[in-house]
């Protein structure tokens, strides 16, 4: 009988900051309040500010004297970002949570003009991460966690295609911006060498509402209805989607570059494990073409300085200094 990973197993939190994006519902909301229940200070970065009001007002009944506060955040807005990165005041990020997104919408464009598959789950957390940058690198032991999803797997990911340039097709936008978010996640560690630890999941089959809810909700009742019945019946638990983010949030020694799957048939179900035979994993080249191509649709440079053992960007340089 496999050993099974509960929330019971996350360790203390307390004295960390933490930013979670999208925590207004679904695995973003139970992931802080989870990270919040062990002691951490988390940050509910949300689009929408009712819907993000009525989620802190719910969690904090929910726990009682837990430290939580509310920022405006929209994915879909550089200049919402900018605003959110500019607004830091707390001096140092321990970690941060790139839960929010998008899925499976018909074609609509960001205040940026961006396809919103890839502008949201994409560009907008890679923009984020880059401008929090200089905050997480103030934490002693910073980690980044970003979600992709098992659908990635299914991806035929096309750099000329990432915008919708020639012809969109919801699923398919969708499962190539997963992709993305795997590329970002794993080219994040080579380039910050040790001064971070950059982690992407996969929650498997979950009940949220990013199927239903959002630019989803204008499909009228009849995807409504269907989409919802789909969703009780084929997928799991909120909670049980919300494991592997935990997991790669907060499980001691855990490397970064790691990708967190549930270990059951097709990464649909199961507990948390480490997979490393994965192709975009290994596939460094795409995922550098991708970074250099994000920097310049947003306008965002990572600042990553060397560390004490001439680590920079992933990659060793020469000292300055010589020997006498």
């Amino acid at each position: 009988m496999r050993n099974s990973w509960t929330f019971d197993d996350i360790p203390d939190q307390s004295g960390r900051i933490a930013v979670v994006t999208g925590a207004n519902s679904g695995i973003g909301y139970v992931t802080a309040r989870e990270l919040a229940r062990r002691g951490a200070h988390v940050v509910l970065a949300c689009r929408d500010p009712g819907r993000g009001q009525a989620a802190l007002g719910r969690m904090r009944d929910e726990l009682p004297g837990a430290r939580l506060e509310l920022r405006r955040l929209d994915l879909g807005s550089l200049a919402s970002i900018r605003a959110f990165a500019a607004a830091w005041d707390h001096g140092r990020l321990d970690l941060l949570v790139n839960n929010a997104g998008v899925a499976m919408v018909p074609y609509a464009v960001t205040a940026d003009g961006f396809e919103s598959q890839f502008g949201i789950n994409h560009l907008g957390t890679f923009a984020l991460t880059g401008l929090l940058l200089p905050y997480l690198l103030a934490a002693p032991d910073p980690r980044v966690v970003t979600v992709s999803s098992e659908g990635q797997r299914f991806a035929r990911f096309d750099l000329g295609n990432l915008n919708a340039e020639r012809r969109y097709r919801t699923a398919f936008a969708y499962v190539q911006a997963k992709r993305a978010n795997l590329y970002f996640a794993m080219e994040l560690q080579r380039r910050a060498g040790r001064r971070l630890r950059s982690m992407a999941v996969a929650p498997g089959l979950t009940r949220t509402n990013v199927l239903t809810g959002g630019a989803n909700s204008s499909r009228g009742r009849l995807y409504a209805t269907l989409t919802g019945l789909l969703v009780r019946l084929a997928f799991r638990p909120t909670e049980e989607g919300a494991k592997t983010s935990l997991y790669a949030a907060t499980l001691p020694g855990l490397p970064g570059g790691a990708y967190i799957v549930p270990d059951g048939f097709l990464q649909l179900r199961g507990e948390p494990t480490r997979r490393t035979r994965e192709r975009a994993i290994r596939d460094t080249a795409t995922a550098a073409r991708l970074w250099e191509l994000s920097e310049r649709l947003t306008d965002v440079t990572y600042a990553l300085p060397a560390d004490q053992d001439g680590i920079i960007g992933g990659r060793r340089t020469r000292s300055s200094s010589r020997g006498a």
